[in-house]
């Protein structure tokens, strides 16, 4: 099990084009896109062994993060998309995800993985996040891995249902 620690909060702030991580540490954002039904993001990822670039959505009505990893040569992972389960708001004209634990591995019309399991209940338990919390970072992995198994594991499709359409740069 992965050590404990307090939900992770991060900053999508589209006026002043940055990223500030759970750590604090601002980034550059190349590109910031409002939709009605979230947020757009695609910056590098300099200093990052593993990965060069990423984009992401934060959709806050379905409850999660989607990101693409652009993985580095030796560092790839089978997956398409990466989902974390968050509770998105907004400070004004900033945008802020915590995340709820809960991830899930999308390899995209193939197989959803859930996981992280153990860092959930290890919050809850020991009170670093609440139990309504928690029942709602199960309650979102629940649906979105029943609303991609009814579709093939087809993000595009899932999403199609409920109006959704993601740009991405490469898919």
């Amino acid at each position: 099990m992965t050590a404990l620690h307090p939900p992770k909060v991060e900053y999508f702030d589209p006026a002043a084009k940055t990223n500030t991580d759970p750590k604090g540490v601002v980034r550059d954002v190349e590109e910031y896109r409002e939709e009605p039904f979230g947020l757009y993001m695609a910056r590098p990822a300099p200093g990052r062994k593993q990965f060069r670039y990423l984009e992401s959505w934060l959709l806050p009505e379905l409850g999660l993060r989607i990101t693409d990893f652009w993985f580095n040569p030796g560092h790839e992972r089978d997956q398409d998309f990466y989902l974390d389960v968050v509770d998105v708001h907004r400070e004004g004209g900033v945008w802020v995800a915590t995340d709820l634990y809960l991830d899930l591995v999308l390899r995209d019309k193939k197989s959803v993985q859930v996981i992280d399991t153990d860092e959930l209940l290890g919050a809850v338990t020991s009170g670093l996040l609440s139990l309504a919390d928690g029942e709602r970072a199960l309650g979102v992995s629940h649906a979105t891995v029943d609303g991609l198994a009814t579709h093939g594991h087809d993000l595009r499709g899932w999403l199609s249902i409920k109006d959704i359409t993601l740009a991405w740069r490469r898919h």
